[in-house]
């Protein structure tokens, strides 16, 4: 599956950017899909992670009670919400997309078989 990420940009801090996640010529409803993010230097981190046709979503602490990964109706499309965000938050986002992973295996790049071109974000303070 080929993956497009979009949506990244210059914003201030605490303010607020939506990524997107889609698969060209199909819909993401049967994978599992998370998001990445890398500052030069740095190993790829992982930012959140939504399960295969449900919506059981997991989050680095980091993150948690600021980004929020959700699917639309027509499961085409995997979004992160990213709000207040810091300029620690500064990377390349990445989505990634596989199918059957485990619970203890979301959080891991070496995990994802599918990657999309990555989204530069980038917050100013």
């Amino acid at each position: 599956v080929q993956l497009q990420a979009s949506g990244g940009g210059l914003v201030q801090a605490g303010g607020s950017l939506r990524l997107s996640c889609a698969a060209s010529g199909r819909t993401l409803s049967g994978y599992d899909v998370g998001w990445f993010r890398q500052v030069p230097g740095k190993e790829r981190e992982f930012v959140a992670a939504i399960r295969r046709y449900g919506s059981t979503t997991y989050y680095a602490d980091s993150v948690k009670g600021r980004f929020a990964i959700s699917r639309d109706n027509a499961k085409t499309t995997v979004y992160l919400q990213m709000n207040s965000l810091k300029p620690e938050d500064t990377a390349v986002y990445y989505c990634a997309a596989d199918t059957g992973l485990i619970t203890s295996s979301y959080g891991r790049a070496s995990s994802y078989h599918y990657w999309g071109q990555g989204t530069q974000v980038t917050v100013s303070s």
